[in-house]
C-alpha cells in the first residue's frame, strides 16, 4: 500500500498540457496532506485541491482519512468508505513525480522511490468524495491499488508474508478515458505498471542517512 509519495511541481504542470494549480502543493504526501488532484471538465481536466485519504460523507470528520488513503480494486464497489464515490463513477487522476514504498530484502525496511525511466510525472488512478460538517467542506481521494504478487518490480516491496500491491497506473493516452469512464471501462484500464517504463532504486530519508553514518563510528 502507497503511504507516502512526490506529487507533481508547478513547474512540471505543463507535462499534462495544464497550467499550474493556483494552490499551494506540498512536496512529500501523506494521509491527510492537501494535493492535486485532476477531475474531469468539459472535456479536459480540471485541478482541485484534495485530501490523501478518502473521507465519505458518513464519516464523523476528517481523520477518517488516515485508513482510506488506497483503495483495492477488488473490494472498491462494495467497502462502505469507496462503494459510493465508485458508483457514482467519481474518478480521477493523481499526478506524481514518483512514490515510496518499503523494501524488506535486507532483513529490515529500506525506504525505496519508484519513479518513471524519463523522470516525467505520471498520473495515478483515484476515487474523490466530498464530506461536510455544514463549516467545512473538503473534496478528499483515495489511489486505486492492485495486486503485485508475481509484478517483476512491485513484488518486492512490503514484509516477506504480505501480499504485493501495486498502485494502479493510467498512461497518458488513456488519461480522459479513466475520467469519463463506466465501470466496465474502468476496469478494463485497470494495468500492471509497465516494467520498462519504471525504475526502483533506495531512497532512505535524510534522517535515516545521518543515522547510518553516525552508526560507523
Amino acid at each position: 500500500m502507497c503511504t507516502n509519495y512526490q506529487p507533481m511541481s508547478p513547474a512540471s504542470a505543463h507535462q499534462l498540457q495544464l497550467s499550474a494549480p493556483l494552490f499551494e502543493i506540498v512536496e512529500d504526501a501523506y494521509p491527510a496532506s492537501l494535493c492535486p488532484m485532476m477531475i474531469a471538465d468539459n472535456g479536459s481536466y480540471a485541478w482541485r485541491q484534495a485530501m490523501f485519504g478518502l473521507v465519505p460523507e458518513w464519516a464523523d470528520d476528517l481523520s477518517f482519512s488516515k485508513y482510506t488513503y488506497n483503495a483495492r480494486i477488488e473490494t472498491v464497489a462494495t467497502k462502505p468508505s469507496f462503494k459510493s464515490a465508485w458508483a457514482k463513477r467519481q474518478f480521477a487522476l493523481v499526478p506524481m513525480q514518483c512514490f515510496y514504498e518499503p523494501c524488506y530484502e535486507s532483513g529490515k525496511a529500506v525506504r525505496f522511490k519508484v519513479a518513471r525511466q524519463d523522470q516525467q510525472v505520471f498520473t495515478v488512478a483515484a476515487i474523490w468524495d466530498i464530506w461536510s460538517d455544514h463549516l467545512t467542506t473538503v473534496c478528499s481521494f483515495s489511489m486505486l491499488t492492485m495486486n503485485a504478487d508475481r509484478h517483476p518490480l512491485m513484488k518486492q516491496f512490503h514484509r516477506p508474508n504480505d501480499e504485493k500491491r501495486s498502485l494502479v497506473i493510467v498512461p497518458s493516452e488513456r488519461r480522459l478515458d479513466w475520467l469519463h469512464a463506466d465501470h466496465r471501462t474502468a476496469r478494463s484500464l485497470i494495468q500492471e505498471l509497465p516494467i520498462d517504463e519504471f525504475y526502483a532504486e533506495a531512497a532512505p530519508r535524510i534522517s535515516e542517512t545521518k543515522k547510518h553514518n553516525l552508526d560507523l563510528f
